[in-house]
């Protein structure tokens, strides 16, 4: 179960290990948190909204300047990787496909957007967030290391916007994953309470609170790992602008800058001008998504959560179907959660391809479901699936340890 409070134990391991790998001690304790998608997915790189909000559950660090140019990376997660060294001059896209790419391309993105990082620095991560769950490890690396260089070299200009931007720029550039902002900016900007309803044309935002009275959020992990570098994901962004150019192509519509821009009245008019099939279809649950995210928060504010669970189940049926990133695994737990009494909604979260499902369980029901879930998935996938208790948490910050 996620924890309100700081993983003590992790960051507890950490200062004992940061003497241990690097003979010294840190200067400074950091955490950013994971995050978790209730409705809105793949609509945030095609400027449209989503409604994320950020998880207890993250990624802690640890760090110390150093009186040179090299940075030095070590993650109590991944041991077996040890230290990995660069020079700040020679970070580069494409360096390296380890796990460093995620805080090296923040540090290069940095230095590309102007900001002076004089000197290099030893850091230690440990996290407690599932790799390749679809929760956002990555993007929690990413604004965690982006608050650690705000800190360490006195960066006022670089705002907790600003970090969950050049988190994006250091995924999309540095690793070569084409992510949309949300990520990084529910890491960096989450509220305890609230999920962040944003508009990621215009970075408007907006908290809502999620008050779920007698039910909760439930996290299921597939166990599924993914890897969206090297899954269809980046395929999908590009099936998304060859649909877009499309429709630009009609008069009325030569100005469109994205899919979301476009109502669902005028899609359906104009959605056989998109050629190819498939492209079109990864519209449709574009342009339909960002309706049924609009129609989800408005239920929310009326406190009509029976309509926002109905609008998850559609978000994952046009996910399966229509945009192709669902299997199997996800696809057994969200059709058995349907049938579940006290299951208000459940869907995948995440960019897809495994991972975890959301679902909004009503209290009284939520050992029944879990039980029934871990009974019937180990059955019949011999995987024993993992399950998270969740709630809105605060973005990154330091730490006081």
């Amino acid at each position: 179960m996620m924890k309100s409070n700081m993983n003590i134990e992790i960051i507890d391991n950490l200062k004992r290990n940061f003497r241990e790998v690097y003979g010294r001690h840190y200067e400074g304790a950091y955490f950013a948190p994971g995050r978790v998608n209730l409705i809105g997915e793949h609509t945030d790189y095609n400027g449209g909204h989503v409604f994320p909000c950020a998880l207890p559950a993250g990624t802690y660090g640890m760090i110390a300047p150093r009186g040179d140019q090299q940075l030095r990376f070590y993650s109590l997660n991944l041991p077996e990787s040890g230290v990995v060294s660069v020079e700040l001059g020679d970070l580069s896209p494409g360096r390296t496909e380890a796990w460093t790419a995620y805080p090296e391309g923040v540090f290069w993105a940095a230095q590309k957007e102007g900001f002076a990082i004089p000197f290099g620095a030893d850091i230690l991560f440990a996290g407690d967030l599932p790799g390749g769950s679809g929760l956002s490890s990555s993007a929690s690396i990413e604004v965690l290391t982006g608050l650690m260089i705000q800190q360490t070299y006195s960066l006022e200009d670089l705002t907790m916007e600003r970090i969950a931007r050049i988190g994006q720029m250091g995924e999309n550039t540095y690793c070569g994953m084409q992510c949309g902002i949300m990520d990084q900016f529910a890491s960096a900007m989450g509220k305890e309470g609230h999920a962040i309803y944003l508009d990621t044309d215009t970075m408007e935002y907006e908290y809502v609170p999620l008050d779920l009275k007698e039910r909760e959020l439930i996290i299921t992990n597939s166990k599924v790992k993914h890897s969206l570098v090297s899954s269809a994901y980046n395929d999908r962004r590009r099936e998304c602008a060859t649909a877009l150019a499309d429709i630009q192509k009609i008069p009325a519509f030569a100005e469109v800058k994205s899919l979301c821009s476009i109502n669902e009245e005028a899609f359906e008019q104009y959605k056989e001008q998109i050629l190819d099939p498939v492209c079109r279809a990864r519209a449709e649950h574009v342009v339909k998504e960002e309706a049924r995210t609009e129609k989800a928060v408005s239920a929310l504010r009326k406190n009509d959560i029976e309509t926002f669970g109905k609008l998850m189940n559609e978000s994952h049926i046009s996910l399966r179907d229509r945009y192709q990133v669902s299997c199997p695994e996800i696809d057994f737990l969200t059709e058995l959660a349907w049938q579940i009494p006290g299951v208000l909604g459940s869907r995948i979260t995440g960019g897809g391809f495994g991972g975890c499902t959301i679902s909004i369980v009503e209290t009284e029901s939520a050992e029944a479901f879990m039980g029934r879930i871990r009974g019937e998935y180990e059955k019949r996938f011999h995987i024993r699936p993992e399950f998270y208790r969740a709630w809105p948490w605060e973005g990154a910050k330091k730490l006081d340890v």
